[in-house]
């Protein structure tokens, strides 16, 4: 029952973020992982979402063994089993190739954080990682681009920081669970967008003060968090 509800809540990531407009045919992928039993689960590759059902998410090893299902997991696999093992809060992780956020990843440009609903989800400006170099694509490219992201993690906080923009790329998004990282997937397309707009009204355009961005940021996150019903 338990990986049952797991498939379940990996599918119904999958499906909100083509609700949400963030993924066109057969792009991007969600998963999620029970971390009692160190089992992940994953978006089969290459099939349309409007096909999917729970039975067609795959359930693989943290060493990417296929556990159950018949279809072939998501060739990005590598990538969110690099993540799980290097982000141990994180329970669940969404790829996408969302227009805007794609955007600021191809022009290997982090987002600054420009107002208070930035600021609301991310501490601190959405970051962009380097590029693979020639050896790492040729070698073990999903694997390489794992390790890619948690090189640019190494003094942020996954939680307070749950988007990276994989330069030439697009984003990877996580949460909790699966479902709070198609949310972020979500947020952070909208963010993307409102940052592209207020760069092309005023180019000039900086980043709030700490000071703002800070008690936007904890006033929904950590043990003094107020925001919201308890």
């Amino acid at each position: 029952m338990i990986l049952q509800t797991l498939r379940e809540q990996v599918l119904g990531a999958n499906l909100e973020v083509v609700r949400r407009g963030l993924v066109l045919y057969t792009f991007g992928n969600a998963s999620g992982i029970d971390r009692d039993q160190g089992i992940v689960a994953i978006k089969p590759s290459g099939v349309p979402y409007e096909t999917m059902r729970p039975a067609d998410i795959v359930l693989v090893d943290l060493d990417g063994r296929v556990i159950q299902g018949e279809l072939r997991p998501s060739s990005d696999l590598p990538t969110h089993l690099v993540l799980y093992r290097a982000f141990p809060s994180v329970g669940g992780i969404v790829h996408t190739h969302s227009r805007a956020a794609t955007s600021w990843a191809q022009a290997g440009r982090e987002i600054p954080c420009l107002g208070t609903t930035h600021a609301d989800y991310f501490h601190g400006p959405v970051p962009v990682t380097g590029a693979l170099s020639s050896e790492e694509v040729a070698t073990d490219y999903e694997t390489n681009t794992g390790h890619l992201i948690v090189r640019q993690f190494q003094n942020l906080d996954p939680l307070h920081n749950p988007a990276v923009l994989v330069a030439g790329h697009a984003p990877f998004c996580w949460g909790a669970t699966p479902r709070e990282a198609a949310h972020i997937a979500v947020i952070l397309e909208e963010i993307a967008v409102m940052a592209l707009n207020a760069l092309s009204i005023n180019p000039q355009a900086g980043a709030i003060s700490r000071t703002v961005h800070d008690k936007h940021f904890f006033r929904k996150h950590g043990p003094g968090a107020y925001y919201g019903q308890k």
